[in-house]
């Protein structure tokens, strides 16, 4: 292991297992259910699980845990894997699936039958949860319980030949219907579905539960650390019981870190496919949404949410991130290689009333102010102008230092202005500003040194590239929507406003997959999907600076 790896709890648990000599190479695994898109909170799986291994010089399976066939999907497959491989791993010839193992799982629960150590119970779903107990009450044992291994192997194979309908027997483990832990209290090995999974197509009737199928897939593979999040913790004994009784050739060892939850995001792969079926998100790759898919169209750098989940760390403890630490580093991540462009979202017309009609300056400007290496470019200049709404106020208070009536501004790259007229319509908006520019301070004269305080962006109207811009937000405004009863009523009716923007020339030929900065707005990407493939749409990727930050730091003290 690298000794500029930091060395979380369970680094450090690896770094002793690999000193001690109990384990020659690390093994681990990323075992993702294939029935939604993966989200901020697997990110922090995938980095674990694939990092350690590569720190190590082991090796990482991406397993999918295939085993409820009603629920999954090979669009969810196709997903996952173009997630793990965009966030920068190889699982190189290690991609599994649980339903390879069928065959052998079957045998596993055969064995335990054999052994007195399971049963095919023929309670219905309703009395297996009455017979099972509550947290203060002890189960008790089902009538079934005490079949002879004769009729258990008996009922199980015909199970597997698919005689007897959905639900009418299950598989469970003979542990201990009075033990504390609900997982030991005979949980359910095997159900009968009558479903064609994506994988095996119509070759089982029956499939394996997920604590079983996980627990043995892991030791088929030879995993070393089975890395789960807390809420596995109280499965760790049943994963234990399997391992005692079974006793396979590799004995993998479960360990829980917490997981990542994110503020005024929700991550239940439920609660997201409602948001889609209920129209109020686009799709699981809509920008707004906490999936990888999501927050690679919205322009998030697969870098950042690396840097990330560093940041957050792996530990113990559950706790809320503030969503600014996710944002911070996006800009960081973004800052130093997104070239700057000029775009104009909610425009006010500019007449310069003093510079020749039809005459076109190239004003240079730079791709980026710290970075002289990327060079300049040429942005047109005439006599009407685009700038931004908010760069003027009628009645400006004394610290604004923008464009008002009898102020002057400097344009970014080019001239002074001052503004000596302001239009308005008959409803009384402001529609259009006259001004008049000042020729000796064009940027890079030896006049252009004059001093004002407001420097503002801007675009030519003559040359304006028209586009459609989605300015983008968090989707909850809750720190914590799945603290609220109903999530709807904190959904942030403005997690979306979609803008016609005026853009600089160079925006109309930014290669796909670019980000860029909007000076003064934010960091911007292409749209990567749009219903009109012809249709020139940005998405904010984030803002220059977290306006939220004084009310999430609120917010997330008093979780505290």
């Amino acid at each position: 292991m690298s000794d500029a790896a930091p060395r979380d709890f369970i680094r450090q648990i690896i770094h002793e297992d690999l000193e001690s000599g109990k384990h020659g190479e690390i093994v681990t695994r990323f075992p993702p259910e294939p029935n939604g898109y993966l989200h901020i909170g697997h990110v922090m799986s995938i980095c674990l699980n694939f990092g350690v291994a590569a720190e190590t010089r082991g090796r990482t399976f991406l397993r999918f845990d295939d085993t409820n066939p009603g629920k999954e999907d090979e669009e969810f497959v196709n997903a996952i894997e173009a997630d793990v491989h965009w966030l920068g791993f190889d699982w190189e010839e290690r991609l599994t699936h649980a339903s390879d193992y069928f065959d052998a799982l079957y045998a596993a629960a055969e064995q335990l039958i054999e052994k007195g150590l399971a049963y095919v119970d023929s309670l219905s779903a309703d009395e297996i949860r009455e017979y099972r107990g509550t947290l203060t009450e002890p189960g008790r044992n089902s009538p079934y319980r005490d079949r002879s291994v004769e009729d258990n192997l008996d009922l199980f194979r015909r199970m597997r030949a698919g005689e007897f309908a959905d639900g009418e027997h299950v598989l469970r483990a003979k542990i201990d219907m009075a033990s504390p832990n609900m997982n030991l209290r005979d949980p359910a090995l095997y159900r009968i579905r009558h479903v064609s999974h994506q994988h095996t197509g119509d070759a089982w009737p029956i499939y394996p539960m997920y604590d079983f199928a996980h627990t043995m897939s892991d030791a088929f593979e030879a995993i070393t650390h089975s890395l789960c999040t807390l809420e596995f913790e109280d499965h760790r004994p049943l994963y234990n019981w399997f391992l005692d009784v079974l006793e396979p050739e590799h004995r993998p060892r479960q360990i829980e870190f917490s997981r990542l939850n994110l503020a005024y995001t929700i991550t239940s792969k439920r609660k997201l496919s409602a948001l889609i079926d209920e129209g109020i998100v686009t799709g699981w790759d809509d920008p707004r949404m906490p999936t990888i898919a999501g927050m690679r169209r919205r322009g998030y750098p697969a870098a950042a949410l690396r840097d990330f989940v560093a940041r957050a760390g792996v530990t113990k403890k559950d706790k809320l991130i503030e969503m600014g630490m996710l944002e911070n580093s996006v800009r960081e991540v973004l800052g130093d290689p997104s070239p700057r462009r000029m775009a104009v979202l909610k425009p006010l017309k500019v007449v310069l009333t003093n510079y020749p009609e039809g005459q076109v300056e190239h004003m240079t400007a730079m791709n980026h102010p710290n970075n002289p290496d990327m060079g300049t470019r040429d942005v047109p200049f005439s006599r009407e102008l685009w700038i931004e709404q908010d760069d003027f106020m009628e009645e400006a208070p004394r610290k604004f230092f923008r464009l008002k009536p009898g102020g002057e501004v400097r344009l970014r790259s080019a001239y002074i202005i001052r503004c000596d007229e302001v239009i308005k319509d008959a409803a009384g908006n402001v529609v259009e500003l006259h001004c008049s520019y000042d020729p000796e301070t064009k940027s890079g004269m030896p006049q252009s040194d004059r001093k004002v305080k407001g420097t503002i962006h801007w675009v030519s109207a003559e040359h304006a590239v028209d586009a459609e811009v989605r300015l983008y937000d968090r989707l909850f405004n809750e720190a914590n929507p799945n603290a609220a009863e109903d999530y709807h009523s904190v959904l942030n009716p403005n997690s979306l406003e979609v803008v016609t923007a005026k853009l600089e020339p160079a925006l109309a030929e930014l290669p796909a997959g670019e980000a860029v900065q909007f000076e003064r707005l934010g960091y911007f990407f292409p749209d990567s999907r749009d219903d009109a493939p012809d249709a020139r749409v940005f998405n904010r990727i984030v803002t220059l600076r977290d306006s939220w930050a004084k009310l999430e730091k609120q917010a997330l003290q008093g979780q505290s």
